[in-house]
């Protein structure tokens, strides 16, 4: 297995393409990263920003360059001895649009389609207007307004002989069941010659097969005679007569689609989709057929030595996330020598770990993400922060009951149709049994409804319809929860589908479930006996697919209820607020991080370790600047008070002045508006310099806008209320006027300047942290220097690699510690740790652990572990909330602050010549009588003298 030393995440699209990639190669190798991890590299639909809109998974992107591109860049790559890691993306395509041919068979073909089963469509939908048809919902207002507007219109591909539906971009095959009618219409000859080849069609395959034969001709027959004669034909379906447009209304009637308002998809989407994205189609990667050709690219290329590994995105979408690990682990492994390396996209609660038995090497570092963030934060700072947000809110609600409200809210509102699908899928058991055929609908939906709304963690991992004690351990959580909601005369109905969710193995003897009681279902459960393994039971079959489905509903509740709305709700420190975060869990001590770090070398060494990512709300260096409000509460509550009142003349009026909440933007959003520009001002934007400043309201207004719409409160992406998007805007771009140069913008400058000394602390203590703790350290693109991005896309700018390409040399980081604001010294650190690294590759990424114990007045500052591989070890030593000891513009504390405050160090580790890799400089640790014992120490003051963070190894540089 290649593991990687490093790996930088690059954001490919048609604007940074291969070859963008390759010319930057040599800095990239420079820098010392062994692996490019690339985003999606399958062809997505054309313009695709991020790439997980495939459309086909056969070819390399040509907007990226095509597979000759990836050929050129991955034989560079290889040449300097480094790697490729691509990212997946299994659980879903593009859909819409004219280019996914998957698709536009099915709508073609209906469920006759070769592709029909490749994906989530339900061709038994309980509402007749959809029985054996796909929902397209992407009609910008109601079907008969656009049909009426002339915007749906039947058209004919030459080249193709197909006749098709158009609205917009989005094309839909009409079936060729069809084609004799039409070809009729036209009463000539010729055309009905070619009409009766079609004549008695039926969607079978074998008839499908005659359809194509029938269209050569009519292909052949264009070519030869041109469109005049079906040009005729799409006039008699044309929409300005009312008579027309009636026939072409009956037409798509007949179709295997159902062109429909893109409101309509909430309650009525037939198929899964990512999340709520109607665009993104789920796909059934659970089956064989289509688990082989949604990776026969990737599996072709790695084979042939291309890439090396993948990234697997939004793996909690999959039917069953660890059957599918399984079968890409296995196939992998067949087509080359070596453990496959596979890291997954998983969000984890806190307090949930990975599963074991998935064999994959870990996640892509969320985890790791929400608790270096944790640690940077001052538990002294969540109570005054809490308060002062209830009182500009209004609202002293925690964030788990913030999240959720929205999970109520989400449910009703964006994921209604998979509620239902779940529901469905779980009354179908109810019905096939005398004993329980009672249970209605309406009583099943609400279970439902009340265990997804309370459901901890994304999802749960059944084995055969089984779940297992850990996933009761979250099951239970919402179990308990919905009992307590629920009326009384649901609590049977709650029984039954807890049993049906997997509390115990149906009787494999009957069709259903026997009818057994969920209660004394219920205690055998934690010990279950595991179902015959084959040929599975209707009833073994029925209740994993119910579970797939309540797993397939919690997931993308949990990401939209939370990471797309209570965290743009709620705003007590917005540090605390990103992928993978529970603001409840405002801060951790030094003794979990070491707990957490400790858990990674033992169960997943080469896990990656993000702080940064293309999904990620804030940048790293937002987030470590935001995180020292938590050591200031009561001055940043104090400033929150001035800045609004300062700015108070700005705020516009709304239609009742006598309610806060109704002028512009609010108080709420007003108070995480003066976050975000604390968190992002860039060290050297001089309030002066008036493009400057327009250029970051530009960046926060589109951040702005995006919070205010995820938020769902004033305004929506589904119900926008542009007006007061508007006033929102004008109030951002009034306070960042340069008439407020005196006011408003010198006093959020100053404040920054107060802050960013310990800012840039923060930052280097993370970074160093990523860099040497238990795993894989991963760089996004560009934030080797600051990175003060918001929101997608300012996440996903372009990156000046010619400054970072220069920037980059052999000086010590604490050479350019005086000169912090142009972020050199980040970059310094970085190049610095994965040269070491590279020089000892087992020793920061899989070497033993030890938690180093800290003595003295600033304890409390100082985090310290050590690292052993082998001979090998390393020291690392970081300082935290730090902003109280800072003196003067320079984020390191000064030597003699740190008094008699000393590090211990383990049993076995070198006391002399340890190499600072950040100063280069030697220390040698001393026994100390005062401390009474015969352990060596180390002296902060000593170590931590040139910077605020030091990584002592008895492994000379050169």
């Amino acid at each position: 297995m290649t593991i990687p030393r490093a790996t930088l995440r690059l954001q490919l699209h048609h604007d940074f393409t291969f070859d963008d990639a390759l010319a930057q190669l040599d800095y990239f190798a420079a820098l010392g990263v062994s692996h490019l991890y690339l985003s999606p590299v399958t062809t997505a639909q054309p313009g695709s920003m991020h790439g997980y809109d495939t459309v086909d998974y056969g070819t390399v992107s040509a907007e990226l360059g095509g597979e000759g591109a990836l050929r050129r860049l991955a034989a560079a790559v290889h040449a300097r001895g480094m790697g490729l890691i691509v990212d997946m993306v299994p659980n879903h395509m593009g859909v819409g649009g004219s280019h996914n041919a998957w698709w536009l068979d099915i709508l073609e073909w209906g469920r006759h389609s070769a592709f029909a089963r490749h994906f989530d469509v339900d061709w038994h939908s309980p509402d007749p207007a959809l029985r054996g048809k796909v929902l397209m919902p992407f009609l910008g207002a109601q079907y008969g307004e656009e049909l009426a507007a002339g915007r749906i219109e039947l058209k004919f591909d030459a080249a193709n002989a197909r006749f098709f539906a158009q609205y917009g971009p989005h094309v839909c095959p009409i079936c060729p069941t069809e084609y004799a009618a039409l070809l009729q219409a036209a009463n000539r000859a010729d055309l009905a010659a070619l009409a009766a080849p079609f004549q008695g069609l039926s969607t079978q395959p074998d008839d499908q097969m005659r359809a194509a034969a029938a269209r050569d001709a009519l292909r052949d027959f264009v070519a030869r005679e041109g469109t005049d004669a079906i040009d005729f034909i799409l006039e008699s379906y044309g929409t300005d007569d009312p008579v027309s447009r009636d026939r072409l209304h009956r037409l798509l009637e007949r179709q295997h689609f159902r062109l429909a308002w893109w409101r309509t998809a909430t309650d009525e989407v037939n198929w899964r989709r990512f999340f709520d994205v109607s665009a993104l189609a789920g796909v059934r990667v659970e089956r064989h057929d289509v688990f082989e050709a949604v990776h026969k690219l990737i599996f072709r290329l790695y084979a042939e030595g291309v890439i090396d590994g993948l990234r697997i995105d939004h793996v909690d979408g999959l039917a069953d996330p660890r059957e599918y690990c399984e079968r890409l682990r296995q196939r992998l492994a067949s087509l080359r020598a070596g453990a496959p390396y596979i890291v997954v996209e998983k969000i984890l609660a806190r307090g949930e770990a990975l599963r074991d038995d998935w064999p994959v090497q870990g996640t892509t570092g969320y985890d790791f993400m929400n608790d270096v963030g944790a640690l940077l934060h001052d538990p002294a700072g969540v109570v005054p922060l809490a308060e002062a947000w209830a009182a500009i809110s209004g609202d002293d609600a925690p964030f788990a009951q913030v999240s959720l409200d929205a999970r109520r809210e989400i449910l009703t509102a964006s994921l209604a149709a998979e509620l239902d699908h779940a529901a469905r899928a779980l009354h179908r058991i109810a019905r096939e049994q005398p004993g329980t055929r009672d249970f209605t609908f309406a009583s099943v939906h609400r279970t439902v409804a009340q265990l997804a709304t309370h459901f901890p963690v994304y999802r749960i991992y059944p084995s055969n319809g089984l779940r297992s004690a850990i996933d009761n351990r979250y099951f239970d959580v919402a179990l308990a929860a919905a009992r307590k909601t629920l009326p009384r005369a649901n609590q049977g109905a709650l029984d039954q589908v807890d049993a049906w969710l997997g509390a115990h193995a149906p009787d494999p003897a009957t069709k259903g479930n026997g009818g057994n009681d969920g209660k004394a279902a219920r205690a055998g459960k934690h010990g279950g006996q595991n179902p015959p393994a084959t040929p599975l039971s209707h009833a073994l079959i029925a209740q994993r697919t119910a579970l797939a489905l309540f797993s397939q509903l919690t997931a993308p509740l949990a990401a939209k209820a939370t990471e797309d709305t209570a965290l743009y709700r709620y705003g007590r420190l917005l540090s605390r607020n990103d992928v993978g975060t529970d603001p409840d869990d405002f801060s951790l001590d030094v003794e979990a991080f070491h707990a957490a770090n400790a858990q990674r070398q033992r169960r997943t060494p080469y896990a990656l370790l993000a702080t940064a990512t293309h999904d990620h709300k804030r940048g790293e260096d937002v987030r470590a600047r935001l995180a020292v409000l938590s050591e200031i509460a009561s001055e940043w509550s104090a400033t929150l008070r001035a800045w609004s009142t300062l700015n108070q003349p700005q705020r516009r009026p709304g239609d009742n002045l006598n309610e806060a909440a109704q002028w512009s933007p609010g108080p709420a959003f007003e108070a995480m508006l003066y976050q975000t520009l604390a968190g992002c001002w860039p060290p050297d934007l001089d309030p002066a310099d008036e493009a400057g400043v327009h250029a970051l309201a530009e960046r926060v207004a589109q951040w702005q806008l995006k919070a205010l719409r995820e938020a769902k409160q004033r305004t929506s992406w589904i119900a926008p209320d542009e007006n007061y998007e508007s006033e929102c805007q004008a109030f951002l771009f009034d306070i960042l006027s340069p008439r407020r140069r005196d006011g408003f913008l010198h006093e959020l400058t100053t404040f920054v300047a107060r802050i960013s000394p310990a800012g840039a602390l923060n930052t280097l203590l993370q970074t160093v942290l990523r860099l040497t703790s238990p795993g894989v350290p991963d760089l996004y693109q560009g934030t080797e220097l600051w990175d003060f991005s918001l929101v997608d896309p300012d996440n996903r700018r372009p990156v000046d690699y010619a400054l970072r390409a220069a920037a980059l040399d052999d000086a010590t980081p604490a050479a350019k510690l005086a000169n912090w604001r142009d972020a050199q010294v980040k970059q310094a650190v970085i190049h610095r740790l994965l040269a070491l690294r590279e020089r000892a590759p087992g020793l920061l990424r899989e070497g033993e652990y030890w938690p180093l114990k800290v003595h003295g007045a600033l304890a409390a500052h100082v985090i310290a572990f050590a690292r052993r591989h082998g001979d090998h070890w390393a020291v690392v030593v970081g300082t935290r909330h730090a902003a109280a000891l800072l003196d003067g513009d320079v984020p390191c504390v000064a030597a003699q602050r740190w008094d008699d405050t000393a590090i211990a160090l383990p049993k076995g580790c070198p006391a002399s010549a340890l190499h600072d890799w950040l100063a280069d400089v030697d220390h040698t640790a001393s026994k100390d009588a005062a401390q009474g014992d015969q352990a060596n120490w180390l002296y902060p003051r000593d170590v931590l003298a040139a910077m605020p963070v030091a990584v002592l190894a008895n492994i000379a540089r050169k």
